[in-house]
């Protein structure tokens, strides 16, 4: 069975040479650059065992992109902490959402009247929508980046229906076909980053709801989850302009 490696970062600028991965089942590191092949150099390595390669790599790059404690312990918050954040975020948060469904949101009016009809009357006086606008109104950034599926899910139809909504309170919302995010390795993680500084990572059960959220704070994941966000948004298209060429393919 092939590992899930998961690419941590590069020193060597746009060549990805040498780089680093995680195995994220193992934790193991992978690590790859150009071989040591001084005969000279390869006599004074010890244990260097039939078959072993040994590689050249900056050190910033092991200081940079490994896992800096192997026994991290996640730190789990509660879904009324992860509310906070978006009362006390200084500047930016962003979002990608890479689901198919939502059960939080099949249990809604809106939900089963979007089933229906095929379209939705938004009300914004519910809390998210009062704190979303109190925020983007101080000039704060709210964004997001949805993954859809080709065709999509009712689910991601019904987000699509919604980000007219959202857009009114201040949200900037985009859209990329899943088959193209596979293809710029964006992973299939749902989380928020805040302030560039802070991501949380959204945990589901296998009903998909939301069960808690992981905050994470160590420097080389943000840095990460932060050329996630730059991928996304560049190749993600503006929800109207996206919807507009859905409808124009059925």
């Amino acid at each position: 069975m092939a590992r899930q490696l998961r690419f941590n970062g590069t020193g060597s600028g746009g060549t990805g040479c040498p780089s680093v991965h995680e195995d994220t089942e193992s934790g193991e590191v992978i690590v790859h650059g150009p071989p040591l092949t001084d005969l000279e150099d390869v006599a004074q390595l010890q244990h260097l065992s039939e078959g072993e390669v040994a590689v050249v790599v900056p050190r910033e790059l092991l200081l940079d992109w490994t896992p800096k404690d192997a026994t991290r312990q996640a730190r789990i918050i509660d879904l009324d902490e992860f509310e906070g954040l978006f009362r006390t975020f200084s500047h930016s948060a962003w979002r990608l959402e890479t689901r198919r469904r939502f059960a939080s949101d099949e249990a809604t009016a809106t939900y089963r009247q979007f089933v229906e009809t095929g379209t939705v009357d938004w009300h914004v006086e519910d809390p998210y929508c009062e704190l979303i606008k109190s925020q983007t109104a101080q000039g704060k950034r709210v964004e997001r980046v949805r993954i859809v599926d080709q065709p999509p899910t009712t689910g991601q139809l019904y987000l699509l229906n919604n980000a007219r909504r959202n857009s009114g309170l201040g949200e900037d919302i985009r859209n990329v076909w899943r088959a193209d995010a596979e293809q710029l390795q964006i992973p299939s993680e749902d989380f928020w980053l805040f302030d560039s500084r802070l991501a949380a990572k959204l945990r589901f059960d296998d009903d998909d709801n939301l069960v808690d959220v992981e905050l994470i704070t160590e420097p080389a994941e943000i840095v990460r989850y932060s050329v996630i966000r730059d991928i996304a948004w560049h190749y993600a298209v503006p929800y109207q302009e996206f919807a507009a060429k859905l409808i124009d393919t059925e």
